[in-house]
């Protein structure tokens, strides 16, 4: 899990990945006061090399932020956080998964539909910095664990 030390790690990462990346501030208070926060770390040789987060509420889940470091990025990691957090999700009793997605980042709409998650609308003017579009995304969880996709990494 995701503890205070970690953020400055994490907020480096957010810069790397987002043209809007989440502040030190924005993480504390996650960590401190939203108790439907969940935020797990990705450790490689002690290292912080990707993260991943969520709320859950109720039988529901929506992922926060899903970010790996720069040169980690094409070996299947985001997969192994996505399906992380699903498990995680699971286990905190939600039925389904929300989050949304830019409508041109086509590399992380594969990955959400290989994971299950289909297309279910959009919000429109949803990222500040350019107003792009949001496409929102919606999976059903299996409480098997065994439909979460470990095939093709």
């Amino acid at each position: 899990m995701m503890t205070l030390d970690d953020v400055p790690t994490i907020v480096a990462i957010e810069k790397e990945s987002f043209t809007s990346p989440w502040t030190e501030e924005a993480f504390v208070n996650e960590l401190t006061n939203n108790h439907f926060a969940r935020y797990m770390v990705m450790d490689y040789e002690g290292d912080v090399i990707g993260y991943g987060g969520m709320w859950t509420i109720m039988d529901e889940a929506h992922v926060t932020n899903v970010a790996v470091r720069e040169q980690y990025r094409g070996l299947g990691l985001g997969t192994k956080l996505m399906v992380e957090l699903q498990r995680t999700a699971v286990m905190f009793g939600a039925k389904r998964m929300t989050l949304e997605v830019r409508v041109s980042n086509m590399v992380a709409q594969h990955l959400y539909k290989k994971l299950g998650f289909e297309p279910s609308g959009v919000r429109p003017g949803y990222y500040s910095d350019n107003m792009e579009d949001a496409l929102i995304m919606w999976a059903e969880l299996d409480s098997s664990g065994v439909e979460l996709a470990d095939d093709d990494e």
